[in-house]
């Protein structure tokens, strides 16, 4: 069954004693913006953009929210905000794509090996954890629980997770996952290459 199939039933949201993960929403702005915003160095690089600027403001996030709530509930695409267990804290956000997202369309996908093939991907998947978690090793057991989730509940076997070229500790964190580079990915106007592991 396709990512985006209207007959696919979404997964509930993995939990662990550190964190969980729900769709993410305009009333998550405020909470969303703390993390955005002291992680905004690590943001740049990962997103190849100036965003989010110094002056990005919560009101404009909420609107970001809106948009990726809105593509949440049409299933063109799946945001999840990253929460600590009581919910009050922003963790991070997960993205999961179809292959067909329209950034994805427009992007040039080289594969680096023979058998790596883009149309037989099921997901693609980018995530960010908050600049003060990185020191505990969360992203490690998010990348961990977002693996197991993908492919038992969502029971999509070819998962792919991307980050930036430039992005080296996330780069250090997918290749110590055991995972391997099987495709780059180039979006117009971006500089950097975009690594997508599996």
């Amino acid at each position: 069954m396709l990512l985006i199939d209207p007959g696919r039933t979404v997964p509930l949201e993995p939990r662990t004693d550190e964190f969980f993960l729900r769709p993410i929403t305009v009333a998550d702005a405020a909470r969303d913006y703390e993390a955005v915003m002291e992680t905004r160095e690590d943001l740049r690089v990962w997103e190849q953009s100036s965003w989010p600027e110094d002056a990005f403001t919560v009101e404009a996030n909420a609107k970001d929210l809106a948009d990726l709530e809105r593509r949440h509930l049409e299933r063109r695409a799946f945001t999840y905000t990253v929460l600590d267990p009581g919910g009050a804290e922003s963790l991070g956000c997960v993205y999961i794509f179809p292959t067909t997202a329209s950034f994805l369309a427009k992007a040039t996908v080289t594969a680096v090996s023979e058998e790596a093939v883009w149309a037989d991907v099921d997901a693609v998947v980018y995530f960010w954890i908050r600049a003060a978690r990185i020191s505990s090793g969360l992203e490690a057991r998010l990348l961990s629980a977002l693996r197991s989730w993908m492919a038992e509940d969502w029971a999509l076997a070819r998962t792919v997770f991307v980050t930036n070229e430039q992005f080296e500790r996330q780069v250090r964190l997918l290749d110590a996952a055991g995972l391997r580079v099987r495709f780059e990915l180039r979006e117009p106007a971006k500089a950097g290459t975009y690594l997508v592991y599996g």
